[in-house]
């Protein structure tokens, strides 16, 4: 079986590496076609391909800058009509950079799957009907809990759950009993003014805010004072482990934005718990093993009383621990593979 693999913004390029290596070790033939990751290494290619088709100037002039944008929207058609020239068993799109333009351009000739890593993407959620008729057009669509199915079946689209693995880790335990973390890229959404205010109300609790900033984060650091510390950039591998390691507990404060969280599973993967807000489907692995806390989403009084229930109480904490190693156990990237290799039989 041969299987295209498309994330053209490079938005997940761990999941991408993970997902193909794992096709890749049951005997699939597989492409990844993305463009250059403009923030750090990524993994080398193991079992698959990797083709850089999109992007190839504005990926490696710009960083963040709005100023990419232009030149990334003219670079969009090549790319597209590269990937489209492909013949593949399966086309399996992760992300769709340019929605408006995809409603065009993408019209595969091949079955197609598309995962709804962020179910709407935040920049288009509000237009519905662009991605009603773009969602339909996949043969099947993935999404990684069943609250995202719920959310897609709002559109008419039926969706198969295939749950987010973990990314597994064992880092060094350096963690001081007390610390809280907040790991990933700094976004609105990531609630980081929320986890200031709950480690304010657990005494001896401190912050560690792990990650790339794409908002500033001047004010969030005055309102934390000397209860944070701020490790920010892209996390190399070595700095993500030593985060991790750190940790006592991680804080998932977020706004009901996306289905499931790539540092979240980071998260788990390290045997780490997690406290965090019911918001997409970031309750369902820590529900299901007992990895943590979910509390309302928006309360921040009950994310402290939970992060405190877990610092405060060694037995709660170490049940925590094990659950977040079941995830570990239990959520791995070869079962992630099985599962989309049957759903790629299915169309062929």
């Amino acid at each position: 079986m041969q299987v295209v693999i498309s994330d053209p913004p490079a938005f997940t390029p761990a999941y991408d590496h993970e997902l193909a290596a794992a096709l890749a070790r049951q005997e699939v033939e597989v492409e990844l076609v993305t463009s250059r990751f403009r923030f750090g290494e990524t993994s080398a290619p193991v079992g698959y391909r990797r083709s850089e088709l999109f992007y190839p100037v504005s990926s490696r002039l710009f960083g963040r800058s709005p100023m990419r944008i232009p030149l990334k929207v003219l670079e969009h058609v090549p790319g597209t009509t590269a990937l489209l020239l492909r013949r593949p068993d399966v086309l399996h799109v992760q992300w769709l950079a340019a929605p408006e333009l995809d409603r065009l351009l993408l019209r595969p000739r091949v079955p197609t799957v598309f995962t709804a890593h962020d179910l709407l993407p935040r920049r288009t959620a509000r237009k519905e009907g662009l991605w009603r008729r773009l969602l339909s057009r996949f043969d099947r669509v993935v999404v990684h809990s069943r609250r995202g199915r719920e959310s897609l079946a709002d559109l008419g689209i039926d969706a198969t759950v295939i749950p987010h693995p973990v990314f597994p880790s064992d880092p060094v335990r350096a963690d001081d009993g007390h610390t809280l973390l907040c790991l990933g890229t700094i976004r609105p959404y990531k609630g980081i003014g929320d986890a200031i205010a709950a480690t304010k109300q657990i005494p001896g609790a401190r912050l560690l805010v792990a990650g790339d900033p794409v908002e500033p984060v001047n004010g969030y650091r005055a309102d934390a004072g000397d209860l944070a510390e701020w490790r920010l950039g892209y996390l190399s591998r070595s700095e993500l482990e030593r985060s991790l390691g750190e940790a006592t507990v991680a804080l998932f404060p977020y706004r009901p934005e996306l289905d499931q969280s790539g540092a979240l599973l980071q998260v788990l993967g390290a045997g780490v718990p997690a406290v965090a807000y019911d918001v997409g489907g970031l309750a369902e692995p820590i529900e299901t093993f007992g990895a943590g806390r979910v509390v309302p989403a928006g309360d921040i009084e009950a994310l402290a009383v939970a992060a405190r229930e877990l610092l405060d109480d060694d037995a709660a904490l170490e049940q925590a621990r094990a659950g977040a190693r079941l995830a570990r156990e239990t959520l791995t990237w070869d079962a992630a593979a099985a599962a989309h290799i049957q759903l790629y039989r299915e169309l062929l």
